[in-house]
């Protein structure tokens, strides 16, 4: 009933509030084409990208440890629209992983909430820190790690992903 509220009445799924759950059979495969078609289709990256994730999310996968690693994707009637990983990165720091929203719901506020459950989780799980890698241009992901109290401990210039991007690592101290 709920896919047919949405097809016929199509602002219908706009208005409803978003929830986060635990990944599900199928999450990951999701992850790995939303982040890529819009960072090849935003930024001009190549296939290395959805290699980078794809490795990420099958790593996830293999070595998941409920005590020690959490996937996260939020939802909005039914609709997959956000999601973000927590992986044990050894020597007690946790990594966040392939933070994403999509365009459909950019400015609500769903990429702090996901941050926000990142932190949490892993200074219940016990870890001493978080970080993550990002590249400057992601503006707006950026400005969520800065106020959630990450703070810049690396840069270096790549081309990974064929355009010539400034790679940065952020850490936050639990």
């Amino acid at each position: 009933m709920a896919t047919i509220t949405r097809l016929i009445e199509p602002g219908a799924s706009a208005h409803a509030t978003p929830v986060l759950r635990p990944h599900r059979p199928g999450d990951l495969g999701w992850m790995i084409q939303s982040q890529t078609e819009f960072y090849v289709g935003t930024f001009g990256w190549n296939g290395r990208f959805e290699a980078l994730v794809s490795q990420v999310a099958a790593d996830f996968l293999e070595r998941c440890d409920a005590r020690r690693d959490h996937c996260w994707i939020a939802e909005r009637a039914g609709i997959r629209i956000g999601s973000v990983i927590v992986m044990d990165g050894g020597d007690d720091i946790a990594k966040l992983r392939m933070l994403y929203v999509d365009g459909s719901s950019r400015g609500l506020g769903l990429g702090k909430l996901l941050v926000e459950q990142c932190v949490h989780f892993a200074r219940n799980a016990g870890y001493r820190q978080l970080t993550l890698w990002t590249n400057d241009i992601l503006h707006t992901a950026r400005h969520i790690y800065v106020a959630a109290g990450f703070r810049l401990v690396a840069e270096e210039r790549h081309t990974m992903f064929g355009p010539e991007l400034n790679g940065q690592t952020w850490t936050l101290d639990l």
